[in-house]
């Protein structure tokens, strides 16, 4: 069997390139994610959905980041803003939201959203999470989060929580640096680690990616980000409980600048355990560099993919997102 290209990939305008579209025919990645570079209106996005699926020749997923607040792709006047995660009052009223955003991104064909944020605050947290995520509340954290996912996995679109194993600690923007956390393992065990945990044991888990942070974690490994180490990456399957469909973070943040070249920091995350690799500036060049160094995809990895791909849906309602 032929699988994709382990590797999520992105455009640089509202329409495909003719250098991208014969990229994307010849190389065949998992799918794509989609900017606000890349959105302008309803039917400018149904039309760039559509060809981007026809370019691959399958349904493969088309991502966004649409998570309300400051992290909100499609915006008014064609879109709602939403409330960002932080000031939704309740676990109904986050789900809310979550429904509401679904229904947009259902109806423009875009069925993977780059949310929630399972993050923990604390009083270090850097303002990159700020109110992207729910609270400093563990509990709170982990039950807002469940319905978050089950309500966009009724609505047919796949959630990806984010950023395991846990990004509140971080004091800097893995965007611009690399996020060193010198908690002990055990105080991360007991909060940090927690609501991506609860996730993996809920009856949901295996639709559910997970995103993995670009931040070092020294009670694990004192040199290397959990996108790159294989020992974070097997602790997060082993110990948290994550066998879900794991993607890095995007491989253009600073924070994996010392781990070499775009291909380099592609390859390595999957040599790690990420089951597929991000790639979010939408240049053709650089592109082109990351597919002639990318291995093929796990069969294992595919699996967890294929498993995701089954939806929840209550009997009496119609899927709001494509099949």
């Amino acid at each position: 069997m032929s699988y994709p290209a382990p590797i999520i990939l992105s455009i640089e305008g509202l329409n495909l390139s003719e250098g991208e579209r014969r990229l994307f025919a010849s190389s065949n990645p998992l799918g794509f994610i989609l900017f606000q570079r890349n959105c302008d209106t309803p039917d400018q996005v149904r039309a760039l959905v559509k060809d981007l699926r026809e370019c691959v020749g399958w349904h493969c997923p088309v991502l966004i980041d649409q998570e309300g607040g400051r992290v909100q792709r499609l915006k008014p006047p064609h879109w709602q803003q939403f409330t960002p995660a932080g000031e939704c009052q309740t676990a109904e009223d986050a789900a809310g939201v979550a429904s509401y955003i679904a229904q947009d991104l259902g109806a423009l064909g875009i069925d993977v959203n780059c949310s929630p944020v399972l993050d923990l605050l604390c009083g270090e947290t850097h303002d990159i999470i700020g109110n992207r995520a729910f609270s400093d509340d563990v509990e709170e954290v982990s039950e807002k989060g469940l319905s978050v996912c089950d309500a966009y996995l009724r609505a047919g679109i796949t959630p990806i929580v984010k950023h395991v194993p846990g990004h509140g600690r971080a004091t800097a923007d893995s965007h611009l640096e690399l996020p060193i956390v010198t908690a002990s393992l055990e105080e991360m065990e007991q909060s940090d680690f927690k609501p991506f945990k609860e996730v993996a044991r809920s009856d949901i888990a295996p639709q559910i990616w997970a995103m993995v942070a670009h931040v070092v974690f020294t009670a694990l490994d004192q040199e290397n980000a959990a996108s790159v180490s294989q020992v974070v990456m097997d602790y997060i399957r082993k110990k948290i409980g994550v066998d879900q469909f794991l993607l890095a973070d995007d491989i253009g943040m600073k924070a994996l600048e010392k781990v070499g070249n775009l291909a380099d920091r592609a390859r390595k995350t999957l040599e790690a355990g990420c089951d597929a690799t991000l790639y979010c500036a939408g240049k053709l060049e650089e592109m082109e560099e990351i597919m002639k160094a990318l291995p093929p995809m796990r069969g294992e990895s595919f699996e967890r993919y294929e498993r995701s791909r089954i939806r929840r849906r209550p009997a009496t309602q119609r899927a709001l997102g494509p099949v």
